[in-house]
């Protein structure tokens, strides 16, 4: 027993304790830190100060109304040098004169995000207008409110071409540009959709868990390079997406005020542009450099459940 006591008495002088090790290992990743790369302290030094995207170069697809306008204001509002795309081009031009009689930077490119050739052109032009590529939004998209049987083959085949194809695209000539600079953020625009299916959106949702799956890939394939790539899922969002064409804005406003109450999900209203707009932002700053291949849920709470609703007294 003595033996024992004596032999443990010896380790313990001998070895360094738990303590000491992690106490040292403490001392060594500061040193570390120290030497090498700036830690937290050293990299809040060296943010630029004001705007968050002072002279940052942003791509933005599908801008030219909703979510990515709103995010192509912010953006340029935050000092960002944007470049954006869509389809319409009267619409495109105007949101363009918008952000440059605000002060911003902005070039509006024709292009369709379907079409690998006007894709490539696109981020190719804003890349050497602005000189280089730092912050991608991948936005455009389309929905179609069909039940499976009602769908043709060929509306089927749209949604998926916009929002899956589109997305690959996107991703596929944007990555040159971050892989030469070493670093990146790319943001895609996935749904809450993809989470929680309805009847009548089996196209929608399936290409926008195909957003997910690229989103997924990429951050594997390029974390390493420098480059975070995830998906934002809007919930319900008061865009041209959701809101009929023609119907008049008191109808449309008495329509939004019914439904909040209609929708027992999340905050029971529909979000405005502006708060996707500010996630989205977020998510491209400085301030998530351990966040990649995550899809970041904008939804109000929408695909957390279903919350019960209590009847009224006498039903």
């Amino acid at each position: 027993m003595e033996k024992n006591r004596t032999r443990q008495d010896s380790e313990e002088r001998t070895a360094p304790g738990r303590r000491a090790v992690l106490g040292g290992a403490a001392a060594l990743g500061a040193a570390v830190l120290g030497a090498g790369a700036p830690g937290a302290a050293a990299r809040e030094r060296e943010r630029p100060q004001g705007r968050r995207f002072e002279g940052r170069s942003v791509v933005i697809t599908g801008a030219t109304s909703g979510i990515g306008r709103a995010a192509a204001v912010a953006f340029a509002a935050e000092g960002a040098h944007v470049g954006f795309c869509g389809r319409r081009a009267e619409l495109g031009r105007q949101v363009e004169r918008e952000i440059r009689a605000a002060g911003g930077e902005a070039t509006y490119v024709q292009a369709d995000v379907r079409v690998a050739d006007q894709v490539r052109s696109f981020v190719d032009r804003i890349a050497a207008r602005y000189g280089g590529l730092d912050i991608a939004f991948n936005n455009a998209g389309v929905g179609n409110g069909k039940l499976p049987h009602e769908l043709t083959v060929e509306e089927w085949d749209d949604v998926q071409l916009t929002n899956a194809r589109g997305v690959f695209l996107a991703v596929k000539y944007q990555v040159p540009h971050m892989l030469a600079a070493g670093r990146g953020v790319i943001l895609c625009t996935a749904s809450s959709a993809a989470e929680q299916a309805r009847p009548n959106g089996a196209a929608y949702s399936a290409s926008k868990r195909a957003v997910q799956g690229v989103v997924k890939a990429a951050a594997l394939a390029y974390g390493t390079k420098g480059i975070r790539v995830n998906a934002v899922l809007p919930g319900t969002t008061d865009t041209a997406f959701v809101r009929p064409p023609g119907i008049p804005d008191a109808d449309w406003a008495a329509y939004r005020q019914a439904w909040g109450p209609l929708n027992v999900d999340g905050l029971e209203r529909m979000a405005d542009p502006a708060e996707i707009a500010r996630a989205v932002l977020g998510l491209a700053s400085d301030d998530f450099p351990y966040m990649t291949g995550a899809s970041v849920a904008v939804d109000g709470g929408s695909t957390a459940g279903r919350r019960m609703v209590q009847p009224s007294r006498g039903q």
